[in-house]
């Protein structure tokens, strides 16, 4: 699978350079990007471990790597870190509406969109960690 990763202070922008996205794909990205949610946020010079990923190449995704997409993404949330999928082609956002998963990923029209996401997420975890902290 072809991709180029731009880190950013917050997230990592994962743009995926292929035309389809299939199930040994979507097993490869979810080997790939898993070992960021291995970093200890408590260490001084943390590593990002947020996600955007960038699918404005994608014309086509099977339902196998929908799924896998919905549960890595998943994944992310459970460990306090944000994953968002942006610029969906309309094939691709059609297909993905079309068995029932569009509605529950957290997609944006624009990488722009996602960025602001992710930090408001990171805004949003720190001020209940403030509060967790208080009690």
């Amino acid at each position: 699978m072809k991709f180029k990763t731009d880190t950013k202070e917050k997230f990592h922008v994962i743009t995926v350079s292929e035309p389809s996205f299939t199930a040994y794909m979507a097993a490869e990205l979810t080997d790939l990007l898993l070992p960021y949610l291995q970093i200890d946020a408590c260490l001084p010079g943390k590593q990002v471990k947020n996600i955007i990923l960038n699918l404005k190449e994608l014309q086509s995704i099977d339902e196998i790597a929908a799924e896998k997409l919905v549960n890595l993404q998943q994944k992310f949330y459970e460990h306090h870190a944000s994953f968002v999928i942006c610029e969906l082609q309309k094939p691709v956002e059609d297909f993905l509406d079309s068995v029932n998963v569009l509605e529950i990923m957290n997609a944006t029209p624009t990488e722009s969109e996602a960025w602001d996401i992710v930090q408001m997420e990171e805004i949003e975890r720190e001020l209940m960690d403030g509060e967790s902290s208080e009690s």
